[in-house]
């Protein structure tokens, strides 16, 4: 690890430590940044959970930062509560599964509505099950992680 003096520090390809807590805390939204197909960012503020030492995120098939993934796997994602941040820079893997797919946004739907169980089921039944929803997994390339210290 190196710190550039500002209190940020580079953790190459592991998301441990201080950072990996950070992004395991209920319910922070990430920012995922994708590449546009003319070389510009898109930015979409999307749920997450870690899977493993990766990061998966999921989507209703036909958006932007999908398409923009299916055609350049480059992306980051910045998790962030106040001044505290982390950046997970990398290139994502597609999971092509449709049933894994269902799966995966019916558990992040969980996560996100721990509060309101029911709630993440009508979610689930009324608006995801009727989507055709596609997966991806970051893997991570480099961390920047900016504790408030």
């Amino acid at each position: 690890m190196a710190n550039d003096g500002g209190g940020e520090t580079q953790v190459t390809r592991k998301i441990e430590g201080w950072a990996r807590a950070f992004v395991e805390r209920p319910r922070s939204f990430g920012t995922l940044a994708t590449l546009s197909a003319d070389g510009w960012p898109h930015q979409a503020v999307v749920w997450f959970a870690l899977r493993g030492d990766d990061i998966l995120v999921n989507s209703a098939v036909g958006r932007r930062w999908p398409a923009n993934l299916l055609r350049d796997p480059r992306c980051s994602l910045a998790v962030e509560q106040g001044y505290e941040w982390v950046g997970i820079r990398g290139r994502a893997e597609t999971l092509r599964d449709p049933d894994e797919a269902q799966a995966d946004i019916a558990a992040l739907a969980r996560r996100y509505h721990a509060d309101d169980p029911d709630k993440a089921e009508r979610l689930i039944r009324e608006q995801f099950q009727r989507q055709e929803r596609i997966s991806f997994l970051l893997h991570p390339e480099a961390i920047t992680e900016h504790p408030d210290t």
